[in-house]
């Protein structure tokens, strides 16, 4: 698309560039809006969630959950989003005090360990823990709520009178892209494996993209307001920020 310049990188690359001003826009963790109050707007359509079972946010646990009080836990450092709900559910819902150990492979010792994406779709399938507990699940079983992991995070600075109209195309297109995928699920996603393949058999693919959905429904905009205000409490974020829409 012109004016549009791409950049590649994991998700933790694009929120710190979305920090950083080096990146405008992007689906973005969606702890990333709070971390820099004032500084985005997000789109009013378009977030990652999921109506049950996301299967790819997952603490894998040697333990029952509710037997995690002073036990070691490793946390990914792919996600902040997924690290912070981590912590306020165990230490606000189950009022429990584990150990966190930051990043690194999951080592033998580890009494519990947080992962996202691939490496979590991959554990499932590996069965070396004894208890696997999916985040999304569990935020919506104690809220009522869908959980918000990711948003389509813009930057203020990309919304100049040259810039804007660029972004809002740049939204449609992003919005007219997922219609057709919905539609095809099937042939997009042997698009995508052929250019990107994954070590998982393709009815764990499926199942997962199955489970996403990118509505950010008035609900969902309530869990996340509900998940900033928690993330507050903990130090986490600097503020409760009013949520603020392209």
């Amino acid at each position: 698309m012109p004016g549009v310049d791409f950049v590649d990188g994991p998700p933790s690359a694009h929120c710190a560039g979305l920090k950083e001003g080096r990146i405008h826009l992007s689906p973005a963790s969606s702890i990333t809006f709070a971390q820099k109050p004032g500084a985005f707007v997000l789109s009013p359509d378009l977030c990652t969630s999921c109506g049950f079972e996301v299967r790819s946010v997952k603490l894998f646990s040697r333990f029952p959950i509710e037997e995690l009080s002073g036990k070691s836990i490793r946390m990914t450092a792919q996600s902040e989003t997924s690290v912070t709900l981590l912590r306020i559910l165990l230490e606000d819902r189950f009022s429990l005090k584990p150990n966190y150990v930051c990043g690194g492979s999951v080592v033998p010792e580890d009494d519990a360990c947080l992962l996202i994406g691939d490496q979590a779709l991959e554990e499932n399938e590996r069965h070396r823990f004894a208890f696997g507990y999916d985040l999304g699940t569990l935020w919506q079983a104690w809220q009522g709520v869908p959980f918000v992991f990711g948003a389509w995070v813009i930057s203020k600075s990309a919304l100049v009178p040259e810039g804007r109209p660029i972004v809002e195309r740049y939204m449609e297109l992003t919005q007219e892209s997922i219609e057709k995928f919905r539609k095809d699920k099937a042939g997009a996603l042997d698009r995508w494996l052929g250019r990107f393949p994954v070590n998982l058999p393709r009815p764990v693919v499926d199942e997962y993209y199955n489970a996403l959905d990118y509505r950010f429904t008035e609900q969902r905009k309530e869990s996340l307001k509900l998940f900033f205000e928690y993330a507050f409490r903990r130090g986490v974020v600097p503020e409760v920020p009013r949520l603020e829409f392209l």
